[in-house]
């Protein structure tokens, strides 16, 4: 008994090497939101320069927007930014007489904080002016750059997790078929807005529970303010700024960013969303009960609004025990499953109620790199037509799906870094 067990784990350890090898093998571009660059905002001494603060009466405290110097992208390519900034402007006033100019005044990082501990988002922040106007300042969230690692991973498992339920992913980020998206959790943006940007069939709904984190997302950090929506559900700015449309049009369209509890929003939707994701830590950096509660109103309302043939749920979790380190060789037998009593316990809720019983839906604990996270993905079409499944299956489905995803994307970053430290599956 012993021998096979080792001898699995041995073709497991194979398995690690080879995602490895290709991690390395994909990394060809630059990642700017790499985690090599987290010491220039990581900051525990609280450095950074505040550029906003206001207190939260939804438990968040203090919210506040620090800023850091960035060195990246290099001087050398700023140009190549000013002239796309110049063609949209061009694109946008089609019957101005003389071309505007952009200057690329610098890149900053930005990150969110509650009450001065807890770390919430980070995003990097282009600045740019008009020449004719050199008062005028303009920012602009970097929508490609995704500087913390839980969200690549929520992203990797997450899209890899749909396309492996039969849905037509690459028609969606061709901008062929509508792909319904619901973020839970707002944070500085980067997760919906790097939706909106790379799959252009995304129709991104993002639900906010505090207006203090969308004061500071829109005016803070970039997060284009079109998407913001009214009580009534129109848009609160019916028209956007001109310049929100030199930078923006064509993905700030597809962005509706609502301040809502995420329970209301849900109990009263009547949309199907193919996707949801859900990020929804306090100031105290707890996950609301009522958000995993499996009788909650929440997740059974989720569970009615997710489409039943593909739909697919991924949930950012703080893990509530160390997490084992990327190079440990110890056999399975001798480990322990890094999901104590908390995170156990939101897997086993969120599978119970959105998937069930069924043959064809399954759900997954991605361990994040680097960070003591981890990506929960609930899928309801990836065991369709499989039957019994293992982890080894899953994670090999996984992979073999990730590179066409990788592909079409033309993402700066490999998806397969963060499933390389593995998989287990809930129950």
């Amino acid at each position: 008994m012993l021998q096979r067990v080792i001898s699995k784990w041995r073709s497991r350890s194979n398995l690690r090497r080879q995602i490895s090898t290709a991690v390395r093998q994909t990394c060809t571009t630059d990642d700017e939101g790499s985690w090599n660059y987290s010491s220039e905002w990581w900051d525990d001494d609280f450095k950074g320069q505040p550029v906003f603060q206001s207190f939260s009466d939804k438990g968040n405290g203090l919210i506040s927007v620090l800023s850091y110097p960035s060195s990246t992208p290099a001087r050398a390519y700023w140009t190549e930014k000013e002239k796309w900034l110049q063609q949209r402007y061009a694109e946008m006033h089609p019957g101005c007489e003389q071309d505007e100019k952009f200057t690329i005044l610098g890149y900053q990082w930005r990150a969110l904080r509650f009450n001065r501990e807890t770390r919430q988002s980070t995003v990097k922040v282009m600045a740019a002016c008009r020449k004719s106007d050199a008062g005028s300042v303009y920012l602009m969230q970097q929508a490609h750059c995704l500087a913390v690692p839980y969200v690549k991973s929520m992203l990797s498992s997450g899209l890899a997790s749909i396309k492996s339920s039969d849905y037509d992913l690459k028609s969606a980020i061709l901008g062929k078929k509508t792909m319904n998206i619901l973020c839970i959790g707002h944070g500085g943006g980067t997760l919906p807005l790097f939706l909106a940007d790379k799959i252009q069939g995304a129709i991104v709904d993002i639900v906010e529970i505090d207006p203090v984190v969308i004061s500071a997302s829109t005016k803070a950090m970039a997060f284009p303010s079109f998407s913001v929506m009214s009580p009534s559900g129109e848009r609160a700015n019916p028209t956007p700024n001109p310049i929100d449309e030199v930078m923006w049009k064509g993905t700030h369209e597809r962005l509706q960013l609502y301040e809502s509890d995420a329970e209301d929003f849900v109990m009263n939707s009547t949309k199907f969303y193919d996707m949801v994701f859900v990020d929804a830590y306090d100031g105290e950096d707890m996950f609301p009960h009522k958000l995993w509660d499996p009788q909650s109103p929440f997740l059974n309302s989720l569970s009615d609004r997710l489409h039943p043939e593909h739909g697919t749920v991924v949930v950012n979790l703080h893990a509530d025990t160390d997490l084992f380190d990327d190079d440990d060789d110890t056999l399975p037998c001798q480990r322990l499953l890094p999901m104590e009593k908390y995170v156990k316990s939101v897997c086993e809720a969120y599978k119970d109620v959105i998937v069930g019983n069924s043959n064809d839906g399954l759900a997954f604990n991605v361990l994040v790199p680097w960070v003591c996270n981890s990506s929960l993905v609930v899928s309801r079409g990836f065991r369709k037509g499989v039957g019994v499944v293992d982890r080894d299956m899953v994670l090999d489905t996984l992979v073999s799906n990730l590179f066409e995803v990788e592909d079409i994307l033309k993402l700066p970053f490999s998806c397969l870094e963060y499933l390389k430290r593995g998989i287990y599956l809930v129950n």
